[in-house]
């Protein structure tokens, strides 16, 4: 079995906390904006800015508003539009999730958005753990060419399912990147080295401040690139 490099994707809510990542040893940087919801589509001016900043691979995230993924044709167009600023703003990759109102991924929606990201990387996010069939929508993302999906194996803590996503790294792993997102923290990592995944999100914060702890961030590096 080949050993991957382990790969550390830390989710930034400003610009600050992305060029402090960067810094701190993050592999990539996810930019979002407004954490209480979960992580919404930043500003244009924003993403160019971050995109002028940081010289690490930089994901951006592609959703319109907080509560469920399921969207209108109005707030899909919004997504296929930012998906295609950053395509033109030299962006490396795109986050979104698109699902039905029976919580199965919405395929002809994912196919349109991934089509509009071209050359771009995408990674369908969390929204792949309110489906009801988590193997029947993995083997969606790979008919549909997606190149990564974060997950943490079922709801809350990705320390919580181990089991389950070792399983899904030894089927899916192969033709996906399963990243591992959900309360990721140095304090858990080496646990979760154990699934076999090698590619791990998290937000890196530990206080009231939501801003990224670069301490935190380090400790993060360490432990995967001695699990390595």
């Amino acid at each position: 079995m080949t050993d991957h490099a382990k790969i550390l994707e830390i989710a930034c809510f400003d610009l600050i906390s992305a060029e402090l990542a960067a810094a701190a040893g993050a592999d990539r940087i996810e930019l979002c904006e407004n954490y209480v919801k979960g992580g919404l589509t930043p500003l244009n001016d924003i993403i160019l800015s971050a995109r002028e900043r940081i010289k690490i691979p930089l994901h951006v995230m592609i959703r319109p508003r907080g509560g469920d993924f399921v969207y209108s044709s109005a707030e899909l167009e919004f997504m296929r539009q930012q998906i295609l600023f950053c395509k033109e703003s030299g962006i490396d990759g795109v986050v979104f999730g698109v699902l039905t109102k029976k919580n199965d991924i919405d395929r002809n929606a994912c196919r349109k958005l991934k089509s509009a990201a071209g050359p771009m990387q995408v990674t369908f996010h969390r929204a792949i753990d309110q489906c009801v069939d988590l193997d029947k929508s993995l083997k969606l993302l790979i008919d549909l060419g997606i190149e990564r999906v974060l997950t943490s194996g079922g709801s809350k803590n990705a320390a919580d399912h181990i089991a389950n996503l070792e399983v899904l790294q030894k089927i899916y792993g192969g033709e996906l990147i399963i990243m591992l997102g959900g309360g990721v923290r140095s304090t858990n990592i080496q646990q979760l080295l154990e699934t076999g995944c090698h590619e791990f999100h998290s937000a890196a914060i530990t206080g009231q401040s939501l801003q990224v702890n670069v301490e935190e961030i380090k400790k993060l590096r360490k432990a995967l690139t001695s699990g390595s």
